[in-house]
């Protein structure tokens, strides 16, 4: 078996990688991980702290959930389909300073495993791609972006378009960094798509999930680039924070 360090794409201040095992290997060697979940948790960060919230990822359906959201004084985000879920339409209402635990497969797992490597842990998404962009580029040092994926039925990672192309957006933007082959990949992955950003998730594999399912409303939230300026930075409670 190959050195973990083969996978830690040294020598560029700018990588990309997908979901847990990305995060394991890159983020040990990074200043900044940004964590991508555009269908949906970053997206569903982004509306909360945009309403002066505070989101708390935590591990999918772990037994404890309930239990940590009670000891943190936040509300548990349900399934979708209840008044407040891993839905970016669910939370565009809530009240503003509200306080959620927001468990997910993948991007909420993620920020999870990420939190105790010593990086800077950042949500981003189509929607604050230039904002978060702006405060990699001012706090300086090596860069990962994680594209979180989706999940097979079995378990494994499936990648997913909606989160190479956000990861690609940021990227995109970092003028000067030296950018490694997987994540110039992902920058031209967003380049190809960015003047049809919109139908184009709409088509992808998730968006056709979410739209099968009564979800339109959360694709056509998530598709829009640079609708924020919230930079959410994961705080030492565990928490996602405006950074700005």
């Amino acid at each position: 078996m190959a050195d973990v360090a083969v996978f830690q794409q040294n020598g560029f201040h700018a990588r990309f990688d997908w979901g847990y095992e990305g995060v394991k290997a890159l983020a040990p060697v990074s200043d900044i991980v940004v964590i991508v979940d555009v269908l949906s948790f970053t997206t569903c960060v982004d509306v909360v702290l945009a309403r002066g919230g505070v989101v708390y990822p935590y591990r999918y359906r772990h037994a404890s959930a309930s239990e940590y959201a009670a000891s943190v004084q936040a509300v548990l985000a349900g399934k979708r389909g209840e008044p407040i879920s891993l839905s970016p339409a669910s939370l565009s209402a809530i009240d503003e300073g509200c306080r959620i635990v927001l468990p997910s497969p993948n991007g909420a797992t993620c920020a999870f495993l990420a939190k105790d490597s010593g990086a800077i842990v950042v949500a981003g998404s189509l929607r604050n791609a230039s904002a978060v962009a702006r405060f990699i580029r001012n706090t300086g040092g090596i860069v990962t972006v994680i594209a979180s994926g989706e999940r097979w039925p079995d378990g494994s990672l499936r990648p997913a378009f909606e989160d190479m192309v956000a990861a690609g957006a940021i990227l995109g933007e970092l003028h000067g960094y030296r950018l490694s082959p997987e994540a110039r990949l992902a920058v031209a992955a967003f380049d190809a798509a960015k003047s049809e950003m919109y139908p184009l998730l709409c088509e992808s594999a998730s968006g056709r999930e979410l739209i099968a399912a009564g979800f339109a409303e959360d694709v056509a939230i998530a598709s829009v680039w640079n609708a924020s300026q919230v930079v959410p930075v994961l705080n030492r409670e565990g928490a996602f924070v405006s950074g700005y």
